[in-house]
Parts: structure tokens; sequence; C-alpha cells
């Protein structure tokens, strides 16, 4: 029941802030692309490639990780390692990262309790660490765009089963959006709307068209 007297104008504890949260990548590798069939593959590297630079812009601590690099995988995708260039990636052999001491112990590091997922494949190397992140009291968002099954069904189910267990979905511009919140803050305007131009596609265009148009403070 509202109290209106208590009522400000002040954000939810729920919502994503710089201060707040961290962002996980989890195995955008060659050979899980090749197996990974519930989406536009090319629209999936644009998405986790905005979310990279979405937590660039705002210095939100970041973990790399991949699975058998060396062995079966391949690298981390090359346009994500530009974004953080010389950032060490933790390599495992656990297809759930975090039974991976290292991983853990990178995500401890942050000190945030709020991770932002985002991994192929989801009914995999998504599930299983967010669930048990879930499981040790951490909150937990699932950028479903970034994010990539075997099949729609695969990557649907997987989500499904997220969301049921507490998993919050969201999307990579949701996450940027959030983030930011205010146009207002200047620091991170220009940042963010080179960001949405780059990667947002139609969205991005909109912003080129009104910047044109209007003038480089256009917002939103």
């Amino acid at each position: 029941m509202v109290n209106i007297s208590e009522v400000t104008a002040a954000p939810s504890p729920d919502l994503l802030t710089p201060d707040n949260c961290a962002v996980l990548f989890v195995d955008h590798q060659p050979q899980m692309f090749f197996g990974t069939g519930s989406g536009d593959r090319t629209a999936i590297i644009n998405a986790t490639v905005g979310l990279a630079k979405t937590a660039k812009v705002f210095d939100v601590p970041t973990v790399l990780s991949t699975v058998a690099a060396e062995s079966f995988s391949g690298p981390l995708m090359p346009q994500l390692a530009d974004v953080f260039p010389g950032q060490k990636i933790v390599d495992r052999s656990t297809m759930n990262a975090w039974e991976d001491e290292a991983f853990v112990e990178a995500v401890k590091a942050t000190g945030r309790k709020k991770l932002v997922i985002a991994g192929l494949w989801t009914e995999v190397c998504v599930v299983l660490p967010a669930l048990s992140a879930l499981a040790q009291g951490y909150e937990v968002y699932v950028v479903t765009d970034a994010s990539g099954g075997v099949s729609p069904q695969a990557h649907e189910h997987a989500v499904q089963r997220m969301v049921q267990a507490g998993v919050v979905p969201v999307t990579w511009v949701q996450v940027l959006l959030e983030l930011q919140r205010d146009w207002a803050r200047t620091e991170t305007y220009m940042p963010v709307m080179d960001v949405v131009k780059q990667n947002g596609g139609t969205y991005g265009l909109g912003v080129v068209y009104a910047q044109a148009v209007i003038g480089e403070h256009a917002a939103g």
C-alpha cells in the first residue's frame, strides 16, 4: 500500500547503476558461435559488442572468460577483446564458470552484488553460472540478445528456467539506458550516443538523423 507522504523522486534500488553491477562475458568464442542457432549470429555479436562498450563507458567492472580456448573453442572473439585491451581472460575447463575458482575470484574482486551475464550457449554456459550465483546470494541479470543457444527452443527454455529461479532478463540497450537514465548526465551523454550510433541499429540511425537536423545535443 502506498504511503503518499513517503513518495519521493528517487530510483528503485532494483535498478542497475554503474556502481552496483559487474558484467560477465562467458564463452563468446568461434566454436560456440558455430553451434549457435537460436538467432542471427551477427546480431548476437553486435549486441555483445554493444554491451561491452556500455560497460566501458560507465567503467563497470567486467570479467572475460573462455572455455577450452586452446583445445576446442578458440579465442575470445576479437571484437570483444578489442574493447578491453590487455585485460586478463579466465580460461576454464568447466562448462559451469561458477565451478572455476579463478572465475569466481574475479567476480568477487569486483565487489558487486548485481551480476549482468551474457554468453554462449544460453542453456549451458549461461544457465549454470547464473543459477549458481543466484544460489549464493547474487542478483543476476541475463542479457538475452547478447546470448545464444543451439536452437530457438534451447535458448527460450533456458531463459524461462532462469526467470523461474529469479534471474532478470534484459537486453543490451536496456542496460545501456538504465545506466545512463538521465540525459542531463553530460559526462556520459556523448559516449552513450556514440555506442548507440555504432551498435544501436535503426535507433542509432535515428540519433544520427536527430543530431543532423536538430543538433548534436538531441537527446534520446
